[in-house]
């Protein structure tokens, strides 16, 4: 349980730092052309409350801080679809994470518990064995050994029954997970187009180039393009790694089921 309590504290943190880490170099830009335009020092003043703020924007603030916060409502509306992704994917995460981490078990000492069972045609307690134990390996056998009585062949087959339902739960989740790699980066190029809108928009109310008329639209244009890329990059990690897991699993099933048939053919 503590090995799952830390990888899902450090999923949260590694959130945290791309974002952090997106929102302060941000900052650092922001600083720099304020002191091209008005030739001052400018120093960051901390947030105040004010009536004019929201309760939720208030909350956020003290929740994430206000970097992230201003860097959020500077973004535009395009900032929106991509914080209901980034929300939509950490919880899939989070949950697959528990769960694959709940079905993962030592297939060599199981099998060392069950085989002997099975060779000594003891299939009550070896359908107890499954039932007390986790995971898609053990839910297989569970149902094959139920069919211990009626054949191989029926064995077999309610074996593979099991497996096509177990596959289908092992890939719970994967859509949404790669439904957010693929939009995130999109609406981040679509902020793109819109900041790049504006500028030029800008520009051709004002009648000339200034750097500080095309500064609002460019900004638009980073910040969205920034937290696009921010966000599918570590989804498309655990995605990654998802599936690795699921193939790990995969390899167990078939190792547990095979070695199932295999002793009851030379015990029947």
């Amino acid at each position: 349980m503590r090995s799952k309590f830390f990888r899902i504290i450090l999923i949260m943190a590694l959130f945290n730092f791309l974002i952090t880490v997106v929102a302060f170099a941000q900052e650092e830009t922001t600083e720099e052309t304020e002191e091209i335009v008005t030739e001052e020092v400018a120093e960051e003043m901390p947030f105040q409350e004010s009536p004019e703020s929201s309760g939720l924007e208030m909350f956020a603030r003290k929740i994430v801080g206000s970097g992230l916060v201003d860097l959020f409502i500077q973004g535009g509306f395009v900032m929106w679809p991509i914080l209901i992704l980034v929300i939509w994917a950490l919880a899939t995460i989070i949950w697959k994470l528990v769960s694959l981490s709940y079905a993962k078990i030592n297939l060599n000492d199981f099998l060392e518990k069950i085989i002997p069972l099975i060779e000594e045609k003891k299939y009550d307690e070896a359908v107890a064995l499954c039932e007390n134990t986790k995971g898609p390996v053990a839910i297989i056998l569970h149902m094959g050994l139920l069919k211990a009585d009626k054949g191989i062949e029926a064995v077999e087959k309610a074996i593979e029954n099991a497996g096509v339902m177990e596959m289908a739960f092992l890939e719970k989740g994967f859509i949404p997970l790669s439904t957010t790699i693929n939009l995130a980066p999109m609406f981040g190029f679509f902020g793109t187009v819109v900041g790049m809108i504006r500028a030029f928009r800008d520009i051709a109310a004002a009648g000339e180039v200034e750097p500080t008329i095309v500064a609002s639209g460019i900004e638009i244009a980073l910040i969205t393009t920034a937290a696009g890329l921010a966000v599918a990059i570590p989804v498309q990690f655990f995605n990654n790694m998802f599936l690795g897991m699921v193939d790990g699993l995969v390899i167990d099933m078939q190792r547990g089921s095979e070695k199932l048939v295999e002793t009851m053919v030379e015990h029947k």
